[in-house]
């Protein structure tokens, strides 16, 4: 799992748990009523608003987008660069028994190997990488309508629990806890929102647009290793799609390349 999202779902627990640890009555903060009014409403929510396959999709490419680590812009220009060296001096062909960092480079490179023309390959990729979006964001879409309707649902709860509790006003002594249950759906759902649906919905968008990033720099990548670019080119080609610091960095690296390269042989500096 992604370090930030493990440290904060961690983070968020401990602050939950502490505080009701801390107040001394840890047994007061659990009705298993609650959870059922609040988990099992919103879910039957999500399967009416989204058809089957879509809900169930979603919760899958949450569980990679989660546990499989972003690739490294970086990484990929670098082993683009060495599959390019190979590609030059054994032919394309060479390409089939090498690794690649991840499923799409693995298929780019695939394509090569069997021959398509540049231009096909860069459509198929493209419409791959199309469809990569669609469903991350269609995995939003679920996940922000979960974080919608589970603190109705436990609103819902509590009305539940507040029309019992009225029911009973004739025994004082049942008011209190009735209240309390009647306001743990309340908190259920908030927290169901907000430290679960609501923040994979965001880390999903977030992961989309690096994911872009990265089979848009891997289409720009076997466009380069067909060119029969060298590194230098290649280092040229795919620089934009570095972060900033990596960016000028990488820049700088290439200007005293540049200079070195430029300069006549036998001369010091």
């Amino acid at each position: 799992m992604d370090k930030a999202t493990l440290f904060g779902v961690l983070l968020g627990l401990a602050t939950i748990l502490g505080a009701i640890m801390l107040s001394g009555q840890a047994a007061d903060f659990w009705h298993t009523p609650a959870v059922l009014v609040v988990v099992g409403g919103t879910m039957a929510g999500t399967f009416i608003k989204f058809p089957f396959r879509h809900v169930m999709s979603s919760f899958r490419v949450a569980g990679k987008t989660l546990y499989e680590p972003a690739d490294d812009p970086r990484a990929l220009i670098e082993r683009t660069k060495e599959l390019a060296q190979v590609a030059r001096k054994k032919g394309l062909l060479a390409l089939e028994d090498e690794e690649t960092p991840n499923e799409f480079y693995a298929k780019a490179l695939q394509l090569s190997v069997d021959g398509f023309e540049p231009d096909r390959i860069q459509h198929v990729l493209r419409e791959d990488l199309e469809l990569s979006l669609e469903r991350h964001e269609t995995g939003q879409r679920v996940f922000r309508s979960i974080g919608e309707q589970a603190p109705a649902f436990g609103m819902i709860g509590t009305l539940v629990g507040l029309v019992q509790m009225l029911g009973n006003l004739e025994s004082p002594e049942a008011v209190g806890p009735g209240m309390a249950v009647a306001l743990l759906t309340t908190l259920y759902g908030a927290i169901f929102a907000q430290l679960v649906a609501l923040p994979i919905a965001d880390n999903l968008e977030m992961r989309a647009r690096s994911e872009h990033i990265t089979r848009s720099l891997i289409v720009d990548a076997v466009n380069c290793i067909h060119q029969g670019f060298n590194s230098r080119m290649i280092e040229e080609m795919l620089l934009p799609y570095l972060p900033s610091k990596q960016r000028e960095k990488a820049a700088e690296e290439l200007e005293k390349q540049g200079q070195a390269e430029g300069q006549p042989q036998g001369s010091s500096s």
